[in-house]
């Protein structure tokens, strides 16, 4: 799908077993070549792919998983040639949809509006999680048995690991759920962020499973994804947020809008009731997508001027 350069030189030795043994016949004289000379091999990018994105708050085997079923449903019901790319971090995931390498991206609230802000994406559509939630909240966890937490006010001068600085239910709306109980950053001993590429929920919940962070903040139903790999009994959810917009389908800046009708429609063609929708929808972790505007998303807008982040950042 992208552009590869192939610089290819040959060996004389190689150019003078052929013009001997293959290339010359009785009656004819070798061609001259000057081998000083490369040549670029362009290998042609595909044409016509529409690239699709999860946000890379999970691992990519989870975020393949998950959407694998939806993009194969997606391409067949729009005849568009979607393909699923898997960024390493929430920043490179930004930059490249500014870069017009993301046609669609599936992110967070708190990235949709920095895309929104920085490179002019829209949001079209949004989903509907279990219970029929259009919203998410943010959870702050420690082990439960640590020996100093017990509410909300006891974080205050303890160890913090978020998900990243962009995550909206594993930094955002803790940061303000904090604020509005009268924690400040500045009353916490360290704040970290969760490292390296892709499955950063995970690794807040390894993080303070182990003792190595006193308190850590996800999104709610992070647990599910780790239940199979520690004892979740061991977390305790200490306080959940308010809920905010859920997250949300946006394209880059000048895509197509036909394409964007397509994929609008196909959206909400899914149906729960119907068993092969079921299956996409739940493997994706959610019931339903409905039709979204850019305005749904000022809340988040709100949130983020109160607590003091910019959108530039």
């Amino acid at each position: 799908m992208h552009k590869g350069v192939l610089n290819v030189k040959y060996r004389w030795g190689v150019w003078l077993f052929f013009f001997l043994f293959l290339g010359c016949g009785d009656d004819e004289s070798a061609i001259p070549v000057d081998l000083t000379i490369t040549e670029q091999v362009i290998l042609k990018e595909e044409l016509g792919v529409v690239t699709y994105a999860y946000l890379p708050q999970y691992s990519h085997t989870v975020s393949h998983t998950r959407h694998h079923a939806l993009v194969q449903y997606l391409r067949k019901e729009t005849g568009l040639n979607i393909k699923q790319i898997f960024p390493d971090t929430f920043d490179q995931h930004m930059k490249m949809v500014g870069q017009e390498k993301i046609d669609i991206s599936y992110s967070n609230p708190f990235i949709y509006v920095k895309l929104a802000h920085r490179y002019g994406a829209r949001a079209f559509a949004r989903i509907v999680e279990g219970m029929g939630k259009d919203q998410f909240r943010g959870q702050i966890i420690c082990r439960k048995d640590h020996p100093t937490i017990q509410t909300i006010g006891d974080c205050r001068h303890k160890r913090w690991i978020a998900v990243d600085s962009t995550s909206a239910g594993g930094y955002l709306y803790p940061l303000g759920h904090f604020m509005d109980h009268g924690i400040q950053r500045t009353d916490f001993k360290e704040i970290a962020f969760a490292p390296g590429p892709g499955g950063k929920q995970e690794k807040v919940i390894l993080s303070v499973y182990a003792g190595k962070y006193d308190i850590g903040t996800i999104r709610e139903g992070s647990l599910d994804v780790v239940s199979g790999r520690i004892d979740i009994n061991k977390i305790r959810i200490i306080s959940v947020t308010d809920p905010y917009p859920g997250w949300v389908y946006a394209a880059r800046k000048n895509l197509d809008k036909k394409s964007v009708e397509k994929l609008t429609q196909a959206f909400g063609k899914l149906d729960f009731n119907h068993k092969p929708h079921r299956e996409i929808l739940e493997a994706a972790n959610f019931i339903r997508v409905i039709a979204s505007v850019d305005s749904d998303f000022d809340a988040v807008r709100q949130l983020t001027a109160k607590v003091g982040l910019s959108l530039d950042e």
